[in-house]
């Protein structure tokens, strides 16, 4: 019995495909690139609420453990209130029944409420941005290509132009083109040299042509 209700219970498992919807969706991807560009804002949000909640439950437990209340009769009960406090989700199965400690826990409320609530905020503008970020680059990518064939047509151009005088054009390929033709017509017509010649033209000596 006990193994098919353990089997049975299994069976909620299988919401976990709804995960693989999102492969190319990129939500979790989306998800920590947020949290990894606003890590450093969200440690310092965390790290403070922390210390109001630690803060308001001493501070009200001692303020009501004199009075023999019997919801905050260890230091656990009373964290328990501040972060059911602080968190605003409010049981109400504990209350402080001193004005001193009313007064501490009102204090902390405001302030609570205002450090545990800036996570969501600094979540909620990151989103923000980073949505924004991703239509910039796609819009950006739909405009290279033609830009890129503008500019290619606009060059081909104006270096096709033969009254430009820019040096980056193609007349300095011509000039190279023309200066090599000349150079090797001036190898070609230059008498041919035997082996004995060279060597001695190589020394200094004088070469006799036929």
């Amino acid at each position: 019995m006990f193994a098919a209700t353990a089997m049975r219970s299994l069976r909620f498992l299988q919401i976990l495909r709804m995960v693989r919807m999102d492969r190319r969706g990129g939500s979790w991807k989306l998800l920590s690139s947020v949290v990894k560009a606003h890590s450093k804002e969200l440690i310092t949000a965390w790290y403070i609420g922390f210390l109001a909640l630690i803060f308001a439950s001493f501070l009200v437990y001692q303020a009501e453990k004199d009075e023999n209340s019997k919801d905050f009769e260890t230091f656990a009960d009373a964290l328990w209130w501040g972060l059911i406090t602080l968190t605003t989700i409010g049981y109400g199965e504990k209350v402080p029944i001193t004005w001193l400690g009313r007064l501490i826990a009102s204090v902390f409320a405001i302030l609570g409420i205002s450090f545990f609530a800036l996570p969501a905020g600094i979540l909620g503008s990151g989103f923000a941005l980073k949505v924004q970020e991703q239509h910039r680059q796609k819009h950006f990518a739909r405009r290279r290509m033609p830009a890129a064939y503008l500019l290619q047509c606009m060059w081909r151009c104006y270096a096709a132009d033969k009254n430009s005088r820019s040096v980056a054009t193609w007349k300095p390929h011509l000039r190279t083109q023309n200066q090599s033709k000349k150079s090797k017509t001036r190898i070609s017509s230059s008498p041919k040299l035997s082996r004995r010649q060279t060597f001695r033209s190589r020394l200094g000596g004088s070469v006799k042509t036929s």
